[in-house]
Order: structure tokens, then sequence, then C-alpha cells
């Protein structure tokens, strides 16, 4: 037997029990407890130089073998828009989006899931950076970072 849940919110946090009767033994029982986190999303801001290579890892606290084995995309966004920039799947190589011309020659995955942003124009300034980690449809890890860029 299986409970589906949908539609998971905080207060579906509890004990759930599932019994039935059989013949002849009578009734059967087992309890779990289930807790439910809310989704949590880590936030950073980078400050860079202009003309200088921009760094940005996915996850921080999160090693690169763990990533591999999840498919992951970069997102940039600014005034409530986003844009996908690079998607990567596990075991395959990366699929860079066409999409931005302020991106398209300057955006590079790197091994480890970092995406390198080489060179840095005073437009990257306040833009928002994130990666999206999918480790199951329906849980998602996100990191975000805000970009700061200074003039020489």
């Amino acid at each position: 037997w299986a409970l589906h849940l949908k539609n998971i919110t905080i207060s579906l946090s509890g004990q759930y029990e599932c019994s039935f009767a059989t013949y002849p033994y009578g009734t059967k029982a087992a309890k779990i407890q289930l807790i439910v986190k809310a989704e949590e999303e880590q936030h950073y801001v980078k400050e860079v130089r202009l003309n200088q290579t921009l760094e940005i890892p996915c996850l921080e606290d999160t090693t690169s073998e763990n990533l591999s084995s999840y498919p992951l995309k970069w997102l940039v966004g600014e005034n409530g828009r986003e844009e996908e920039l690079v998607t990567k799947e596990p075991s395959c190589p990366a699929v860079y989006r066409n999409g931005s011309t302020l991106y398209r020659q300057r955006v590079h995955l790197a091994l480890n899931n970092t995406l390198k942003i080489f060179p840095t124009k005073i437009t990257d300034d306040g833009r928002v950076f994130s990666c999206h980690v999918v480790y199951h449809p329906e849980r998602v890890e996100k990191s975000s970072t805000t970009v700061r860029v200074f003039g020489k």
C-alpha cells in the first residue's frame, strides 16, 4: 500500500498510520512520521572588477561529484524576468542557450558546474545568477548570486 500526497505544504507534517484487517490474524498497522521542510534558497553577493573573470559556484556547500549525477541549469535574472543561460544533464555536455546576446560568447560552464563569465561588463551589475539542481521533480535546490561590478 502507498499514500500519495499532492500539493505538499508544511501543514501536512505529522504522523500517518496505515491499518488494514487481515484474516485470521486481525488488524495490522504501521506508523510513519512525515516532516515537510520549507524550500531553502541560498543567497550570495559576489563582487568583481570590470573586465575580469567572474566565477560563481552552483551550490556553495555541495561537492561537484554530488552535482554531476543530477540535471542543473543556470539562469540570469533582472527586473523579475529570468533567462536560461546553460543546462547540464548527467553524463552529457552542457547546452548553451543562445537567446541572450549579452552572454552568448561570455558564458562557460566549468567542470565543477561553476558558471564563468568573461569579461565582466557594467551591464552585469545587479544581475542575479541562479543555479537550479533537480534532485527530484519535486525537490529542486537553488542558489542565487547577485553580482556587483566595480570599475578599475
